[in-house]
């Protein structure tokens, strides 16, 4: 019996079916790592976990009774160092592959989780030990993140121990050195010492695109959450070979390269890169036969720039995307060069999948998709009133009942800033959306993003979306700028693709092309040509970024 049949139904026959029928058992001791992957590993031993290989040519493949034991010898090695259940420790990994014996053992253990992008910066780092009260930080070894936690220690008392991936540094405790002097077996702790589905289990730092990153708590039942993810989402099966692209510290690695998918069965393909080449990128997904692949818009629309006729797609069976909403453009030349239809999903840190174009979904390029099965998902006004079909709306779920799995426990720290978005059984997204006549869910901005001008509203993705329709726009960003006239006016943050250069009589052909795609009033009055765009360690474009440069901007002009 497959693994994932413990936990769920998965025969659905459609989206109504899937909708009234669907519900996640989540048992009261549910750990990942136990259940999971050490469950497939007894079952099946040699069945393929992960193929990873580096821009270097190294290659490796790791079964589930490799994980087994890598994390056992883990869980052994960070138990001898004093790690224990609630401890929280830092992973800033990037792609290697000791960041999953590394996530499991602490799963075992029953500590908490915290991945970190190896672009934080040493104040970043600081911030995060003080703010979580971290205990242990495990680091790929290399000249940067060295810089980075140097004298880490001496700022933060509460910083045990630092411990290297892949090399010695100063007093660093080598990893790759020590586990093996520990056993390949770990026992499930009981009593006081084992965990429950309610306990602390991972914990993310937001982007932080509006301010100080929120501390983001999830607890042992999350994985299951995932199910939703990779199972309906991403249609993975135990045949599938799967890439995500994401880095360990983001949290769309949760999304795409550990639970959803080892619940499946499904192997994970993990490229270890350091830049971002979209042509090495599809040569992977050639070579090594993915079958199924997601990634972030941004990929999308490099990716739909290159030659596909150069690589063999022809294994590639589902293309996925989330993180920001896809351009119909993207959608549709993605869909003529390969024949597939690049499937939505929608969610967040705090959250799980929670709007996709699932299996049974007809495809609406430039749609979300529709509710994920076990999220009572509705849109409001400001009086909290339900919407009516294409009225724009604060995107909310309801929680009177019982909190989805999967959704957040909380902001860790903050049980204010928690109450401000989640009181009375509601917890508000912060995103704007509104909902057709057939159901369709479709994403307009965050709150804080939504544009006024001349008394009109104007949603930043629908215009950003026209302007992806013109051949030379490779990437955009709209934002407000003030207007003593207007309120405000549309200004477009545009990087160029290869080939075109800045001009006046480009910023007006732009103009008009975005009036004659979509509503007059919606053109962007200011035009910037810049070669790149402020972007969080998530991949996210800042737009409250570019609006307090042109505040700065404004303020230096008038001095």
């Amino acid at each position: 019996m497959p693994i994932i049949d413990k936990y769920v139904r998965t025969d659905f026959k459609s989206y109504e079916d899937f909708i009234l029928n669907f519900k996640i058992d989540v048992p009261d001791n549910f750990n990942f790592a136990f259940d999971i992957v050490d469950a497939i590993a007894d079952k099946t031993p040699d069945k393929k976990a992960m193929v990873w290989c580096n821009e270097e040519g190294e290659e490796k493949t790791f079964t589930f009774k490799d994980m087994k034991e890598k994390s056992a010898q883990t869980a052994n090695f960070l138990q001898s160092l004093g790690i224990k259940k609630g401890d929280r420790v830092l992973l800033m990994l990037k792609r290697r592959y000791e960041y999953w014996f590394c996530a499991l053992a602490l799963h075992k253990i029953g500590a908490v989780l915290i991945p970190g992008t190896h672009l934080l910066t040493h104040k970043d780092v600081v911030y995060r030990v003080h703010s979580a009260g971290i205990k242990m930080i495990i680091a790929v070894y290399e000249e940067r993140m060295t810089e980075i936690l140097k004298d880490v220690r001496k700022e933060t008392p509460e910083l045990h121990q630092i411990i290297s991936a892949n090399g010695v540094y100063e007093d660093w405790i080598d990893y790759s050195k020590e586990i093996e002097k520990f056993s390949k077996t770990f026992n499930r702790p009981q009593g006081k010492d084992a965990n429950t589905k309610d306990d602390p289990f991972l914990l993310y730092f937001t982007s932080g695109t509006t301010g100080m990153p929120k501390m983001v708590m999830h607890n042992y039942s999350y994985p299951l959450g995932h199910i939703l993810t990779a199972k309906f989402w991403q249609n993975l099966t135990p045949e599938s070979l799967h890439l995500t692209v994401a880095e360990t510290g983001w949290a769309k690695a949760s999304w795409g390269k550990i639970y959803g998918q080892w619940i499946c069965e499904a192997c994970i393909f993990v490229y270890d890169f350091e830049r971002f080449h979209y042509q090495e990128l599809l040569k992977k997904v050639s070579d090594y036969k993915i079958t199924s692949f997601c990634a972030p818009p941004t990929v999308y629309r490099y990716m739909i720039k290159e030659d596909f006729s150069k690589y063999d797609l022809s294994h590639l069976k589902y293309a996925e995307t989330a993180g920001e909403p896809l351009n119909p453009e993207v959608f549709n030349q993605f869909k003529e060069m390969t024949g597939l239809e690049i499937k939505e999903g929608f969610g967040q840190t705090e959250t799980v999948c929670m709007i996709a174009t699932f299996p049974w979904v007809k495809s609406k390029p430039g749609a979300l998709g529709k509710p994920s099965a076990g999220w009572d998902l509705d849109i409001v006004d400001d009086e909290n009133k339900p919407c009516l079909p294409n009225q724009e709306g604060h995107l909310i779920v309801r929680t009177h009942h019982k909190n989805p799995t999967g959704l957040f426990c909380g902001y860790y720290k903050d049980e204010p800033l928690t109450q401000k978005i989640w009181s009375q059984g509601i917890y508000n997204t912060g995103d704007k959306v509104y909902k057709d006549e057939d159901g369709y869910f479709w994403f307009i901005g965050r709150a804080d993003d939504v544009i006024k001008s001349s008394g009109y509203r104007i949603g930043p993705f629908e215009v950003e979306s026209a302007l992806m329709e013109h051949p030379c726009v490779l990437e955009c960003a709209i934002t407000a700028v003030p207007d003593e006239v207007r309120g405000f006016v549309v200004k477009a943050t545009i990087i160029l693709a290869k080939g075109y250069k800045a001009s006046e009589e480009l910023k007006k052909e732009l103009q008009e092309h975005v009036k004659k795609i979509t509503a007059p009033y919606k053109y962007p009055r200011i035009i910037d040509f810049v070669d790149e765009l402020p972007k969080t360690i998530s991949g996210k474009i800042k737009r409250a970024h570019i609006r307090e440069s042109d505040k700065n901007r404004k303020s230096n002009k008038e001095k």
